[in-house]
């Protein structure tokens, strides 16, 4: 097994509404095969043995799925490694005696609850103001019931793996949460399934994720370059696309 040593700055911060500061922890013979959240799990079993309150971080699956975990590693969301959440970024991949810098998604829009965790409920308001499907589905249909052309159900499957985890909102210099709004419209547009509610979806998400505070897009390219998942910034044309069909048929 290979062992390093790393010296961790991590924010701290008691609430949205207190100053937040950086505290410097040391870290010796750490093993390399450890992931991101596993090296934090050992930075906290360490304050806790000091009788220090341990540092506040999000996850859940740890498996890359669910969306829940999320920080800034030395500037980059989830890290410096393409296509990878921070629960999946390993210690292998830094070197020893490296500072890594850890910081929360800086945004209105995802205010710090505490330390590394942020409020994205913004996220879950925006997905709520797209309402639903109201298509009768009854019994499952067979596979090819409904005929659809090849290329959209794969650009609607590419749309549908947004985890919503908001690193492109992280990434994003104006804080926009553009490929997200536009990943969420466009896995359901490229389907029949999603057309009969299309319009006044795409009204209220636009109008939900501006009012939650979120930036404009200006093509930084950011979003794409940090999304776990790839998603490609082509679903922030067929937004706007979208957005403007809409509006003229209102």
């Amino acid at each position: 097994m290979n062992k390093i040593t790393l010296t961790l700055k991590v924010w701290r911060q008691k609430n949205a509404k207190s100053h937040g500061r950086f505290e410097v922890y040391k870290l010796t013979d750490i093993d390399t095969a450890m992931s991101f959240l596993e090296m934090l799990d050992v930075v906290n079993e360490n304050l806790t043995r000091e009788g220090k309150e341990p540092v506040a971080f999000d996850h859940d699956c740890r498996e890359g799925i669910c969306g829940m975990c999320g920080a800034v590693v030395n500037g980059q969301a989830h890290g410096p490694l393409r296509a990878t959440t921070l629960c999946q970024l390993h210690l292998r991949h830094f070197k020893n005696n490296q500072t890594i810098v850890i910081e929360p998604w800086r945004s209105k829009g995802f205010p710090v609850v505490k330390d590394l965790v942020v409020d994205r409920s913004a996220f879950d308001k925006i997905i709520a103001s797209g309402g639903y499907v109201s298509v009768r589905t009854g019994s499952a249909p067979d596979a090819h019931a409904v005929l659809i052309k090849k290329d959209d159900a794969e650009k609607a499957m590419d749309a549908a793996a947004c985890i919503g985890c908001g690193a492109c909102v992280a990434a994003c210099p104006n804080a926009s949460a553009m490929l997200f709004v536009g990943a969420k419209v466009s896995h359901l547009v490229l389907l029949p399934q999603g057309q009969p509610e299309s319009e006044a979806r795409v009204l209220n998400m636009v109008k939900t994720m501006d009012a939650q505070g979120f930036g404009n897009c200006s093509n930084e390219y950011e979003c794409e370059a940090a999304c776990p998942k790839e998603i490609s910034v082509k679903n922030i044309a067929r937004l706007n696309h979208e957005f403007r069909k809409a509006q003229i048929a209102k």
